[in-house]
């Protein structure tokens, strides 16, 4: 138990150390690439604070590459003093050594879990909205040209997102099944609910009524079947800032309205599945870096050398067997999974080989 809570805690200063280091490269060009955008109130400290914001999304993008140079920088760093080779000669079984490594490894996944979930995606979405306020002055949040919904014969158009998150600027037009226009309105503001009921305020109407158009005004009206209050804030920013239940909920949403929703549902098991990818780029370290007696006259640097091509690699074709996936419309979450199984497999094969 002593020697598995020694090879566990080892392990976790290495995860520890790869990633302040990969924060701090990371964070500093981040910061020097804002810096030249500055203006208004996004000044030096705005640059700093945005940067702090959005590193958790940066670091859980690359948690497959920082596991796997981790566990090489822990392994290689104990095998290198021999203490691998020590507690290999007091009898102790490969089955407790992957054991060990196992113990922090779900606890690292379940982590990853909670922060896609629960903390990268707010502080991305809080960042993203503080630098726009300040480098425009204003609240506005919604690219140039709005965003467009449809559901059935329905189409809404959402020009503004004002302070708070409240919608605003928003046209809506309904048509028949000859596609002839039966209503278009316009409202200055919404109030969301859970349920996506929105209460248009300032409402303008125009209905179809004898074959003529009838314009009325409307303090509220009542739309149902439009965008989550949880939705809001990313409509203006990628599917990389959603978490992982309203990415679910909003391709549930999209495709219950006959809507694209090939492009988040992917997103939502690249990131659901990125963990199972963590924990098989642990076990392809431990064989790569635990190797007593493979690799005496390989360099520490050489494998660290080693674990960054690797790293490299899966990352360029993960994105690859993603896009790819897209194109062909495969099944995605299949393909999402693709990247870990692979790993998984050569892992399994290193181990089967690995001299311990």
């Amino acid at each position: 138990m002593i020697l598995q809570r020694y090879i566990a805690a080892n392990l976790a200063k290495g995860w520890l150390l790869v990633l302040l280091v990969l924060a701090s490269i990371f964070g500093l060009i981040t910061f020097i690439q804002e810096l030249s955008h500055t203006r208004f109130g996004y000044d030096a400290l705005a640059v700093a604070r945005y940067t702090v914001f959005i590193l958790p999304q940066q670091m859980v993008s690359l948690a497959p590459v920082i596991v796997l140079l981790g566990s090489m920088v822990a392994l290689a760093s104990m095998d290198r003093y021999n203490e691998l080779t020590i507690i290999s000669c007091t009898g102790f079984p490969p089955r407790k050594l992957l054991r060990a490594i196992a113990l922090p490894t779900i606890v690292l996944m379940a982590s990853l879990w909670a922060c896609m979930e629960y903390v990268a995606p707010q502080l991305q979405q809080t960042a993203e909205q503080q630098r726009h306020a300040l480098r425009y002055r204003n609240d506005v949040r919604i690219p140039d040209g709005g965003v467009w919904s449809t559901n059935g014969s329905r189409y809404i158009h959402l020009h503004k997102m004002l302070e708070g998150n409240v919608p605003g600027d928003i046209s809506l037009f309904e048509f028949n099944e000859q596609g002839q226009l039966e209503r278009a309105l316009k409202a200055k503001t919404a109030i969301v609910s859970a349920d996506r009921k929105w209460q248009f305020q300032g409402v303008r109407e125009k209905k179809l009524v004898d074959g003529g158009l009838q314009t009325r005004g409307h303090k509220t009206l009542e739309i149902d079947k439009l965008w989550a209050p949880d939705e809001l804030p990313t409509l203006s920013l990628s599917s990389d800032s959603m978490a992982l239940s309203t990415l679910y909920n909003y391709s549930q949403f999209l495709a219950d309205n006959g809507q694209p929703m090939a492009k988040y549902m992917s997103a939502f098991w690249q990131k659901m599945l990125m963990p199972l990818t963590v924990a098989a780029m642990v076990l392809l370290a431990t064989p790569l870096s635990a190797n007593l007696g493979g690799g005496r006259d390989r360099s520490f640097g050489l494998s660290m050398g080693i674990g960054a091509i690797i790293g490299i690699l899966f990352y360029l074709g993960a994105q690859i067997i993603f896009a790819l996936g897209q194109l062909l419309q495969l099944s995605m979450p299949l393909v999402s999974a693709l990247p870990a199984i692979i790993v998984l497999l050569c892992a399994l094969f290193m181990l089967r080989r690995m001299n311990w």
